[in-house]
């Protein structure tokens, strides 16, 4: 069983009690790509007109925020998989950084994100090419997505990598395109006709409650650097390369939405006309270049988040489900693993069910934040981790230790915790009785707490 009191340092999955079975296959290069096609380049495209709304026509000014507060994450992040270089993520970095108890319901409440990404991401899709092609209704494109990205990840991590790369190169070809355009008509007089600020800082329409609330919509474009950690047991030098990934997709990205939706709002100026917020940013596409580039934007998000993100988010959830199971914290079928592709193959099914279902019933707002609020709360689980790993077990109480080990990651929970008290009041609701069920779950499988979690006795 694994040591969760004395860590090892090794990077063997052997040494914390587990037998290595996906096969080490990524590179620096894979994780990051990864982590950027799970981020979505273009992901602003798909949300830009609730973003845009919330914050007062300062949606640039929620994405700069949300980078601020996410380094912090991402730090943390890099932290803890260097200690603990499994597939489990914040489920796995509570548990040993912690104890077992705290770790599950790190798990639990990073579940509540992962398993609702997939659906989110494919409805996203649906309405974008609902836009351009409506000869299927949103609910068939889901349907068609899942389908797509299932078989990739039923036949293995390399060849989702693979196909990571194809995606992302198509997402930065749509970016590039639109930005050149966009520049164009800026110069030629559209929208505000000058490069201002406007887009970024508007004082008479600025409060904190208001860019704060915006913040945790615009979170959501930010989800995906995170994932990368769940991939550390197929990761060739776990120790040496998650975190180094992990910190530079989310700058990467985190830039690339700053510029676009900079330019968005050069290109309409005022948000309040948009007549549909699913489709805003296609009509912006418009603007800058006409029906041909609202097409390729469209399109561009379809296929951005219904088989790229779609794709990896299906990867995500899949590991994490299998890493719960094999500890015996979920159901025994989802840590089977296929003989021939070593790939958690019940997990990957499993998902796609739960994607078509919940995509098919939800609203995309009321997903947006019942995401944000399972993934804002392992962020929080996950800073507390890194302290009480490094500092209170671990002892490491010199200033340099100070500094990286307790003041970044509490930054972090506080930054966090302010957007985390921004979310919809109807997520917190969902999100809550979550965690009431993973309460009686966990009661229920330790004898109301009395004994230790199965894999950790």
């Amino acid at each position: 069983m694994p040591n969760i009191e004395n860590p090892p340092n090794s990077s063997s999955l052997e040494e914390f009690g587990y037998k290595q079975e996906l096969k080490r296959a990524l590179s620096f290069k894979d994780l990051l790509f990864y982590g950027m096609v799970f981020m979505v380049p273009i992901a602003p495209m798909g949300i830009y007109g609730y973003v845009t709304d919330v914050s007062n026509g300062m949606a640039p000014m929620a994405y700069i925020i949300g980078i601020i507060a996410m380094i912090f994450t991402a730090l943390s992040y890099a932290r803890m998989s260097k200690a603990f270089p499994m597939a489990g993520s914040v489920y796995s970095y509570a548990s040993r950084g912690i104890n077992p108890y705290v770790g599950f319901f790190a798990g639990w409440s990073l579940l509540l994100d992962y398993i609702l990404t997939p659906a989110l991401v494919y409805l996203v899709a649906g309405y974008a090419l609902q836009e351009i092609l409506p000869i299927l209704p949103y609910w068939g494109w889901i349907a068609l997505f899942v389908i797509i990205n299932t078989v990739v990840n039923f036949r293995g991590i390399e060849l989702t990598a693979k196909t990571n790369i194809g995606l992302l190169i198509f997402e930065l070809f749509v970016l590039v395109i639109f930005v050149v355009m966009a520049f164009v008509a800026v110069l030629k007089g559209a929208g505000q006709g000058a490069f201002t600020l406007d887009p970024i800082w508007k004082p008479e329409g600025f409060n904190m409650d208001m860019v704060m609330a915006a913040t945790s919509l615009a979170v959501l474009s930010f989800l995906g650097f995170d994932a990368i950690s769940t991939l550390a047991e197929e990761a060739k030098e776990p120790q040496k390369i998650v975190g180094r990934a992990t910190v530079t997709a989310l700058i990467l990205v985190g830039g690339l939405f700053v510029l676009q939706t900079y330019l968005a709002g050069l290109l309409w100026p005022d948000h309040t006309t948009f007549q549909n917020p699913d489709t805003a940013f296609y009509a912006v596409a418009q603007v800058a270049g006409g029906n041909w580039l609202r097409i390729l934007v469209a399109l561009g998000t379809a296929v951005a988040w219904g088989i790229g993100d779609g794709l990896v988010a299906q990867a995500a959830i899949s590991r994490l489900l299998y890493s719960m199971s094999r500890d015996k914290m979920m159901p025994a079928f989802l840590g089977k693993i296929h003989p021939k592709y070593q790939t958690p193959y019940m997990s990957t099914l499993f998902v796609a069910f739960i994607a078509i279902a919940i995509g098919a019933l939800l609203s995309m707002d009321l997903l947006t934040s019942m995401v944000n609020f399972g993934a804002l709360t392992g962020f929080m689980f996950l800073h507390a981790s890194v302290v009480s790993h490094y500092v209170i077990r671990g002892k490491q109480t010199d200033l340099t230790s100070l500094f990286k080990y307790l003041l970044l990651p509490a930054i972090g929970f506080i930054i966090i915790f302010y957007v985390w008290m921004s979310l919809q009041p109807q997520a917190k609701i969902v999100g809550f009785s979550w965690l009431a069920i993973g309460f009686v779950y966990t009661a229920y499988k330790t004898k109301f707490f009395k004994e230790k979690p199965p894999a950790f006795k």
